[in-house]
């Protein structure tokens, strides 16, 4: 096992000590990561990290999501400082979203989620549907 890994037990009961026994909801870990966990921000994360983006763009690579969730999506990203909003004095003005240097950190470590899961995308399918089957 890797020396740099600590056990989950042990890190709750670090996060547990850290806030007085107990509010794991301030566990950093799910702290982070539930910003990533909407079923759009790894797709939005992957396509700003190949180049900046305005809305309209945004919203015409990613057809099926609506307009409200795309605001909101980015809106997040943005708050937790993955993405970067530039409004330029355009007429209409423009808006263009890019990564953060903090961004582009994040989606390092996701890259490797995201090719993981494109490569073993048929085998978690035939897992579901053998489980599936046996729950028939």
């Amino acid at each position: 096992m890797d020396s740099k890994i600590i056990n989950l037990k042990s890190k709750l009961d670090i996060y547990k000590a850290m806030t007085d026994g107990g509010n794991l909801a301030d566990c950093p870990v799910r702290d982070v990561i539930q910003g990533l966990n909407g079923k759009w921000s790894s797709l939005l994360m992957a396509a700003l990290a190949e180049q900046p983006y305005r809305f309209g763009e945004l919203r015409r690579l990613v057809p099926d999501i609506s307009q409200r969730m795309l605001t909101q999506t980015l809106y997040d990203l943005q708050r937790d400082g993955y993405v970067h909003r530039e409004v330029f004095p355009t007429k209409p003005p423009s808006v263009e979203y890019s990564l953060t240097d903090l961004g582009r950190s994040m989606f390092d470590a996701l890259r490797h989620l995201l090719q993981w899961a494109e490569f073993n995308h048929d085998a978690v399918r035939a897992a579901r549907a053998g489980f599936d089957a046996t729950q028939a």
